[in-house]
């Protein structure tokens, strides 16, 4: 039979390296949730899509000019199902109030300010972005396209 003879000083390194050890795996594994494996979704966490109205402005060749506004990107695509948040940012026109088409969201988009609107479609098919500042206009239709697969 052995006995191993332990001096006072290597036992308390013995217990403070063990506390270290299990308060460092504590707080890795309280703070796992926050890092995604590898491109995996984190879960509840909506994606962010970011959208900006812009203008384009053309002189004709009669020396009229013509303005079209527009979402961009005009098509996005997300997931039947999936949690996303549209972060659109108004950069001109001075306020764009819109609708999706085939739901209950509207809102508004300012010139400078950011809007979130919070999607998650149960359907799939094609939504249509609609200003409705620009949707009878001679100067063109300001819609974008919501494509849920």
């Amino acid at each position: 039979m052995k006995f191993y003879v332990f001096k006072k000083e290597s036992l308390v390194l013995f217990i403070i390296i063990c506390m270290v050890v299990i308060t460092a795996s504590i707080w890795f594994f309280a703070h796992s949730d926050s890092v995604p494996a590898s491109g995996a979704d984190v879960g509840s966490k909506a994606r962010e899509i970011h959208l900006i109205t812009s203008e384009f402005k053309t002189k004709m060749d009669d020396g009229s000019e013509m303005e079209v506004y527009r979402w961009d990107p005009g098509t996005i695509f997300v997931e039947k199902g999936e949690k996303v948040n549209l972060k659109i940012f108004g950069v001109n026109g001075r306020e764009h109030p819109f609708i999706i088409e085939g739901t209950n969201i509207k809102g508004t988009v300012k010139k400078g300010k950011e809007t979130v609107v919070p999607l998650q479609f149960q359907d799939e098919g094609v939504y249509r972005l609609i200003c409705h500042t620009h949707s009878q206009s001679m100067k063109g239709h300001m819609i974008g396209y919501i494509i849920v697969d």
